[in-house]
């Protein structure tokens, strides 16, 4: 089997999309014009984006991997690819019509859409069998966030991370980093040019 039809397998495992469910793309561009200031990007992120971002992740010591702000699921099937088969993938979102769509277009038993807030991190993975998650991904916008909320958020996030999780967040501003950076003190940094728009890539570890 050539490679790239291996590859487009293992991005549908799991998934489905029953008539009358829009394409990822259509979703996308319909929550971005709903509600700009929340989906931060005008596109989903690309592969490299993906990869690069995912690429530090200890997979073989990954039991509980949260996502905050899934949108369409562009993060969360290269998430699955990965996640060992007794893992569990938790993905948070505000926007009640994402989750919806993330419950119809991917059935992996692994995988927990929840509607709710990432600064309710703590209860959401105590309701799934959790006390700490060993990663967390976010592509949330935190410089347009409520005043207060994404401090909180950040908050939340370094006290549920177990010792040598991390926190990986996507996003455009650089100025988003002052939102974690005083919860941790070790964070690495990248950009991904191959993007729309070019993408900042951190990794803030709880050491």
């Amino acid at each position: 089997m050539p490679a790239s039809t291996a590859a487009a397998k293992r991005r549908d495992r799991g998934r489905r999309r029953d008539a009358g469910i829009p394409s990822p793309w259509k979703m996308f561009l319909r929550g971005f014009f709903r509600n700009p200031v929340m989906v931060g990007a005008i596109a989903p992120s690309s592969n490299r984006t993906i990869n690069k971002m995912l690429g530090p992740v200890d997979w073989d010591n990954c039991k509980l991997f949260v996502e905050y702000g899934p949108g369409v699921g562009t993060f969360s099937g290269p998430i699955l690819e990965r996640l060992a088969p007794d893992a569990k993938l938790v993905v948070i979102d505000t926007n009640p019509d994402f989750i919806r769509y993330l419950k119809h277009t991917i059935t992996d038993p692994r995988f927990f859409p929840v509607l709710g807030s990432a600064a309710d991190v703590q209860q959401i993975i105590r309701d799934h069998g959790f006390e700490k998650a060993d990663y967390i991904a976010s592509g949330l916008p935190f410089s347009t966030l409520p005043p207060g909320v994404g401090d909180a958020i950040a908050k939340a996030t370094r006290e549920v991370l177990r010792e040598g999780g991390a926190f990986l967040v996507y996003q455009y501003n650089p100025r988003v980093r002052n939102f974690f950076a005083p919860y941790f003190p070790r964070i690495d940094h990248a950009m991904e040019w191959w993007n729309i728009p070019p993408a900042q890539l951190w990794w803030a570890w709880k050491d």
